[in-house]
């Protein structure tokens, strides 16, 4: 089996799972939408993950009607969704590890927010 971030299917391939014509996957990797990887021979590659970034493409433009700026953005800020939400966690095992030890390094402030906390790193 291969690993979900692994380039493995051609675009006819991934045209044929998706039900669109292979010029469809071309034009929205010119809109930069999507950027499958490519052979040395400059042959298009998608992974798991692009296809799965395809059906979310062809979801949103076909059953809401967004249009390609609207994808981009929407994209975009899963994207940074995504990010933030490492960043959340990896922040709660900073946490975590603060309170096995009660101890908060001065360069850190613990904040108490309705069960919930957040570390605020000042700079020094």
């Amino acid at each position: 089996m291969h690993s979900y971030d692994e380039p493995v299917y051609l675009i006819s391939v991934v045209a044929s799972m998706l039900n669109i014509h292979p010029q469809t996957l071309r034009q929205y990797e010119r809109d930069g939408l999507i950027k499958p990887a490519r052979t040395k021979g400059r042959m298009r590659l998608y992974s798991q993950r692009d296809i799965d970034r395809m059906k979310m493409i062809l979801r949103l433009s076909r059953d809401l009607g967004v249009n390609i700026a609207g994808i981009d953005i929407i994209l975009r800020l899963k994207e940074q969704i995504e990010e933030l939400e490492q960043e959340v966690e990896y922040l709660k095992e900073q946490l975590s590890a603060f309170d096995k030890d009660a101890l908060v390094p001065k360069n850190k402030a613990v904040v108490a927010k309705k069960s919930q906390y957040d570390i605020i790193i000042f700079e020094e």
